[in-house]
């Protein structure tokens, strides 16, 4: 396992994946211009892809201009990038991640899930605002994402008091994450009330992840998602072989 250096004190790993499925990610915060662009040049040069989380807009625009010559897709919302050179793109591994907003506030931790479910080979499907205050919307989403598509897992993005991932929790069967994000002010705002709600969910299998952590989400989804796909690849081939025997 082989990791590697550079002059400004950074050391990635481009070998994580081959460990544990999921690359290294390169968290922009607290990183000067020359650390982040050091991380991107040596883990373009090793997977020729990389994917930076958490980026501030002069982040994104430095990087942009040091790498004229890769494509680059980003989300709405900015803070998250991913970086390629021709050739590099991930193999679809069947697994589907399906995404919930209660608001539109919780788009950017939304999006950065979605990335991260993508880039490790997942389909993902999102329906934005949703929250509990309209409940009627989640009816015709949840029909959408589970009925008709048959999703794997579900991310489940709310702020504020943060209810809807155990409403939803309590009417499917297939993991939940609930991803908190820090929309709300006063007293338990910044993502507190939603995080601490989640956690005395009393809805059995939902599962979450700290506040704002798109990261964490869209990871876990993949690793549930793909395990689902690769089991159905077994049981389809085991039904042509059985067929054909």
């Amino acid at each position: 396992m082989l990791s590697a250096r550079s002059n400004p004190g950074v050391w990635v790993d481009p070998e994580r994946e081959i460990r544990t499925g999921i690359p290294e990610i390169v968290l922009a915060e607290g990183k000067t211009h020359e650390q982040l662009v050091a991380s991107v040049t040596l883990l373009l040069e090793r997977r020729g892809r990389v994917l930076i989380s958490r980026l501030a807009a002069h982040q994104r625009d430095h990087l942009l201009a040091a790498f004229p010559d890769v494509q680059a897709r980003y989300t709405e919302s900015g803070r998250t990038v991913v970086l390629w050179r021709e050739g590099a793109v991930p193999t679809p591994s069947g697994g589907r991640v399906g995404i919930l907003t209660a608001g539109a506030s919780d788009r950017p931790a939304a999006e950065e899930a979605q990335f991260v479910a993508e880039e490790l080979g997942c389909t993902v499907r999102v329906v934005h605002d949703v929250g509990v205050a309209g409940l009627h919307r989640l009816v015709p989403a949840l029909e959408e994402l589970i009925v008709a598509w048959d999703a794997d897992v579900l991310i489940v993005a709310a702020g504020m008091d943060g209810v809807l991932p155990s409403v939803v929790a309590g009417l499917v069967d297939v993991p939940v994450i609930g991803l908190p994000t820090p929309t709300g002010y006063g007293f338990g705002g910044g993502g507190v009330a939603a995080l601490q709600s989640m956690l005395q969910t009393c809805a059995p299998g939902l599962v979450v992840v700290n506040i704002d952590n798109g990261v964490g989400a869209g990871a876990a989804a993949a690793k549930i998602a793909n395990r689902c796909a690769a089991l159905r690849r077994q049981s389809e081939s085991a039904l042509i072989d059985s067929a054909n025997t």
